[in-house]
């Protein structure tokens, strides 16, 4: 039984576009520098597509999104239905109204990168992403922001709950583990996968819970009982109407994501400036000693971007409590979701 039931998890769990909604060329003019054909490339955009190997011999293909004005990195881990090329726009948009540097990937199996989806590998994968930010692009825990939207929470929470220093943790319509998002169990068994509930208490830095309130993929109650069980807890989101596949499109989304972004950090900012005052004042106390400090904060004051992006859509949605039809990277969820039932 518990052999059966873990496989029909599994198969809900990972449901990679067929075919994959981008290709990779590599361009010669620019020294074999890899792109998305599919998308738009903007002159005003700082976006490299990269090839990464992960422990378990996977090549992962992610992109990273650069913002000149950014004081955080965001590590974005997506939800089962959907690929880096149906995702791509929302990272551009992301990185440009939160202000942020971004780094999203496919797991083994999804979109261009190699090998089968599994649990295990999407640890892996993540893991390549964690380490492709820290070696290339400099990028400290204490700098760093995950982002996990619904089967995305597994190798999020996981990643979270073994690094001690992170900025924050974002849990988007998460799952409590595989198996409950199928049945109402109480305990957790061995055939479990993605035990987020069991790992949450382990993750010491704010977590924001954003969850819709009539989700029918996985239930609101998924998301509130995650929240509570965070050390760290942040003023959770709970979207009235919103279901699994399209709560970017409400104004609150944008808003109070960036609120959190600038709340966790000035938290940090006047963490490190406590502790440069304490190393001051040790320091002419004991001569000898040295300290130093991170001076790496989110400045609140800075002013509004104006684009037709992100914001202008969701524009639309503040006449209405009900959201316009997604036209992101969800559309095709929706249809998949008809046609072979519950993904998430």
């Amino acid at each position: 039984m518990g052999g059966v039931t873990s496989s029909i998890a599994a198969k809900f769990a990972f449901f990679p576009p067929t075919p994959p909604s981008y290709t990779l060329i590599a361009d010669d003019t620019r020294g074999g520098q890899l792109y998305i054909p599919e998308v738009p490339r903007r002159d005003n955009v700082n976006v490299d597509v990269l090839k990464l190997r992960n422990r378990k011999g996977n090549d992962i293909v992610a992109i990273h999104v650069k913002n000149h004005k950014a004081s955080a990195t965001l590590l974005y881990s997506h939800g089962n239905a959907a690929d880096l090329g149906q995702m791509f726009e929302l990272f551009v948009e992301l990185s440009i109204r939160l202000r942020v540097n971004l780094m999203g990937y496919d797991y083994s199996g999804y979109g261009q990168s190699t090998g089968k989806p599994s649990e295990c590998n999407t640890y892996a994968d993540i893991a390549a992403a964690y380490t492709c930010l820290k070696e290339r692009y400099g990028v400290k825990d204490e700098q760093l922001i995950l982002y996990g939207q619904s089967v995305g929470s597994g190798p999020t929470v996981d990643l979270a709950s073994r690094i001690s220093n992170l900025r924050g943790v974002v849990l988007h319509s998460p799952i409590l583990s595989g198996l409950r998002v199928l049945y109402p169990v109480k305990r957790t068994y061995w055939f479990d996968i993605f035990k987020n509930i069991d790992k949450i208490g382990m993750v010491n830095c704010p977590v924001l819970v954003i969850h819709g309130t009539a989700d029918e993929v996985v239930d609101w109650s998924h998301g509130k009982q995650l929240w509570e069980l965070s050390k760290e807890k942040y003023e959770p989101l709970w979207l009235s109407g919103g279901g699994h596949s399209n709560l970017e499109l409400y104004p609150e989304f944008i808003r109070h994501l960036k609120k959190f972004v600038q709340a966790i950090g000035k938290s940090k900012s006047s963490t490190n400036s406590s502790k440069k005052t304490a190393a001051e004042s040790d320091t002419q106390s004991k001569p000898s000693e040295t300290g130093t400090s991170d001076k790496f904060e989110l400045g609140s004051d800075l002013p509004e971007v104006s684009r037709n992006s992100l914001d202008s859509r969701l524009e639309k949605s503040r006449k209405s409590t009900k959201p316009e039809k997604s036209r992101m990277s969800t559309d095709r969820v929706d249809r998949f979701r008809r046609r072979k039932g519950l993904v998430w």
